[in-house]
């Protein structure tokens, strides 16, 4: 538990209005699971948001920053310590010229609908991503035709000390579904994406074909994180595991989605030790099966 003195540090830091105590993390997460926070604080902006970063670390209590919960699964303890909960605050684009600016807690499609709207084209990809800005940098997210690292050129976060800093290009260390930010440490504020000039029409159809295709094949319908594996070398993780006979098989409330073998979706009542085990059985299947080694790409959090 938060000593009270931190929790009325925090309140005169983000005001009362912004801070919740004992805050249900299943109704922040797309997946609609996952037990209490002891305090969940969301700041209004850089300053607020560095003057907390800097009181946790001096007092030594554990911090876990969240956007609007897409790619996560919370254990069913919860989350100790503070968690820092960006999307509600930190939203924003701005156009350059070709360049997009857009703040952490913007909703992806808010921000290729910003670009569309600019007729800027190269964010189509990201139409149907369900996570925001700050999140698709951290893990370098991608669909299709396309991942951030082939757009974003400048990003500002903010260190663990609470210092804000920019990196440039390569300096982003973007990989399959990583970055500096998760090697690292950081929070990232805000990204500058470079884009091509496009043809409003022509970038539209592109986002309605791919946002078809998303439809026709996930779950969207139901709650979930989104894929759960990162896609295997020479593999694709839907296709093992839907030839080791999972589709549709479930623990407790969770079930490997019949759409789309690659998505656990949660059928109403699933709890995240449901989906652990589930996540668990799968892995053991296809690697008896196939030999192949499953690695998660939902970030999994909280106390065992």
């Amino acid at each position: 538990m938060i000593d009270k003195h931190i929790e009325g540090l925090l309140r005169d830091i983000a005001g009362a209005e912004n801070i919740r105590t004992d805050e249900l993390l299943k109704h922040h997460t797309s997946f609609k699971l996952g037990g209490p926070a002891d305090i969940m604080v969301m700041p209004r902006d850089e300053e607020q948001l560095g003057k907390i970063v800097k009181l946790l670390r001096a007092e030594c209590v554990p911090c876990f920053v969240m956007g609007n919960g897409s790619n996560l699964i919370v254990r069913d303890k919860g989350i100790r310590g503070v968690v820092v909960k960006l999307f509600d605050n930190f939203k924003g684009c701005r156009v350059t010229g070709n360049m997009l600016e857009a703040k952490a807690g913007t909703l992806l499609s808010e921000v290729s609908k910003a670009a569309m709207e600019h007729n800027l084209a190269g964010l189509e990809f990201a139409s149907g991503i369900p996570g925001t800005l700050g999140g698709a940098v951290t893990m370098n997210a991608g669909a299709y035709i396309g991942e951030m690292k082939d757009v974003v050129i400048e990003t500002d976060y903010m260190d663990p000390e609470g210092e804000i800093k920019t990196v440039r290009g390569s300096e982003h260390c973007f990989g399959y579904r990583t970055s500096f930010i998760q090697k690292s440490g950081g929070i990232v504020l805000k990204s500058r994406m470079m884009l091509k000039e496009g043809n409003r029409k022509d970038i539209k159809a592109l986002m309605d074909d791919l946002n078809k295709r998303r439809k026709d094949k996930q779950p969207l319908h139901m709650p979930s994180a989104g894929s759960v594996f990162k896609r295997p070398q020479g593999y694709f993780a839907g296709k093992l595991i839907e030839d080791c006979g999972l589709k549709g098989f479930r623990i407790g409330g969770a079930e490997v989605s019949a759409m789309h073998c690659g998505f656990i979706v949660n059928t109403g009542d699933a709890t995240a030790d449901d989906v652990l085990r589930l996540i668990a059985h799968i892995k053991e299947s296809v690697k008896a099966k196939f030999g192949v080694d499953l690695e998660t790409e939902v970030r999994i959090v909280g106390e065992i």
